[in-house]
């Protein structure tokens, strides 16, 4: 479900607060109805009119990004820094990404125009496997492993149980490699998380997020997701 005003701009009937306008004026119907109130929240099946003609529903479009380092995740950066809305610089519609990753996290980056499927992979219920792969400053121990595993006091808040393994350890160069999959999506969670058991991220990506990799993406290379997998993707949130 999104508000009827989000899917008329996104319909290119007009700007956002101008499609707000057009409401406020009874210039719009829904199902044969007249709306005048802000707020209705409207679905894919619903009929939606504009001076008694009825918008043309845009495509529902689902790409996965192998995001660079460098990039921001926006659909657009006020410090005209590179996001990764430039990579589909010749798609039509707009799409904006399905959560985010740091400016320096690289890995699978889901983006789409499907506002109501977007509520629901980031929402917190739905938790959403992710799983990433770090370079980390030290040689982490089992103890470390456990307390990501068993969930942390960040930022006034604990985090789920994690799932963690050792990749390797290097003590030649006093690094070493960790997996850590996560339910959550807060901000900076997982340097943050591997930080508080004593070992910072040097280096961060995002390898799964839910069934999905970037397996044959080079960096900045992207995909159309297949049928089968949005609707994959659907049924991991109805699980």
């Amino acid at each position: 479900m999104e508000r009827l005003q989000k899917v008329m701009a996104h319909a290119g009937i007009a700007s956002r607060r101008a499609s707000e306008k057009l409401i406020k004026e009874g210039r719009v119907k829904v199902n044969g109805e007249v709306v005048t109130e802000m707020g209705l929240n409207v679905s894919s099946d619903d009929t939606i009119e504009v001076d008694s003609v009825p918008i043309a529903k845009e495509q529902k479009l689902y790409f996965l990004l192998n995001k660079p380092r460098g990039v921001i995740s926006s659909a657009d950066d006020p410090k005209g820094r590179k996001t990764v809305v430039d990579f589909f610089s010749h798609i039509d519609q707009r799409i904006y990404p399905v959560g985010r990753l740091d400016y320096d996290t690289t890995g699978v980056l889901l983006l789409t125009n499907d506002g109501e499927l977007t509520n629901q992979l980031t929402h917190p219920k739905y938790g959403i496997e992710k799983t990433y792969v770090a370079k980390v400053t030290g040689l982490i121990n089992k103890t470390a492993i456990s307390k990501l595993e068993k969930g942390l006091n960040i930022d006034g808040y604990k985090t789920r149980p994690a799932k963690a393994r050792i990749i390797d350890i290097d003590p030649k160069k006093n690094i070493s490699m960790v997996e850590l999959t996560i339910h959550e999506g807060k901000n900076h969670q997982v340097k943050k998380m591997l930080k508080t058991v004593g070992f910072p991220v040097e280096k961060l990506n995002r390898d799964k997020y839910g069934f999905l990799t970037t397996e044959g993406l080079q960096s900045g290379e992207w995909r159309q997701l297949k049928t089968f997998e949005v609707n994959k993707l659907k049924e991991l949130i109805k699980e």
